[in-house]
């Protein structure tokens, strides 16, 4: 019970209307790597047909429905309840932080807003999601580095270089960013930094599952080196001279 009790809490608050259902075990997999979550809703309206998909996963998952009528047509009423929901948790003090589902730009004030009260706010949504959303999180998480189906590994494996931008620029200001004076850095302190400059930073857009192995791909710029006396192993990262 004390190990449940220091972990950080979050609320998971999921749009429905532009959320993908099929992903939501990876979604609650990724915010259990920061934290307890200890809420998990889903709005819109559920007398709609688009709202089907989600019906099998919220009894698997617990996963509370919040319902959310369209009072007008083409007018989303959905980011209104889920913003209430979250100001009012977050006045509640029973969460250290939130997840918010959604890629639309309606919630940057809203990540913005509970950043202000301290609290940490990761965002999960597709790569269209604009510019103003992801930065305001803490953390964006693409949903297309979540994807893993056979087929989908495939498409990435097949993905030029040409077809994502060269992480190098970034690595080496994060870098920077971490080491300040230091000659070595935590890989981790390293990761911190990368994210604090680029939020949606993930090795996963580069077809890595971890920074350590993204940084082998520069080994005429970084090097690596592990030091086994401690557990678990702390890995360290420099420039070449």
């Amino acid at each position: 019970m004390s190990e449940q009790s220091e972990q950080q809490r979050f609320a998971v608050l999921i749009d429905g209307d532009n959320a993908q259902a099929s992903l939501l075990p990876q979604i609650l997999a990724e915010v259990s790597k920061v934290g307890l979550i200890t809420i998990k809703r889903i709005y819109g309206d559920w007398t709609t047909t688009n709202m089907n998909s989600w019906k099998a996963s919220l009894h698997r998952h617990a996963i509370q429905p919040i319902q959310q009528f369209r009072y007008t047509i083409g007018k989303n009423a959905t980011d209104s309840a889920l913003i209430i929901d979250a100001m009012d948790i977050l006045h509640s003090n029973d969460v250290d932080g939130f997840c918010i589902v959604a890629s639309d730009s309606d919630y940057t004030r809203l990540a913005t807003r509970v950043r202000e009260e301290g609290f940490f706010v990761i965002g999960v949504g597709e790569k269209k999601t604009p510019e103003a959303f992801t930065n305001a999180c803490n953390q964006f998480i693409y949903c297309e580095n979540l994807a893993v189906t056979k087929e989908s590994k495939k498409k990435r494996t097949r993905t030029k270089k040409s077809d994502v931008p060269d992480p190098l620029p970034l690595l080496l200001q994060g870098f920077e960013m971490a080491a300040k004076e230091e000659e070595w850095v935590h890989l981790a302190s390293m990761g911190n930094a990368l994210r604090q400059l680029e939020p949606a930073f993930d090795p996963r857009t580069f077809n890595h599952k971890r920074l350590q192995s993204l940084i082998k791909d520069y080994p005429k710029t970084f090097v690596l080196k592990i030091d086994d006396s401690k557990t678990p192993p702390v890995i360290y990262v420099a420039l070449v001279v």
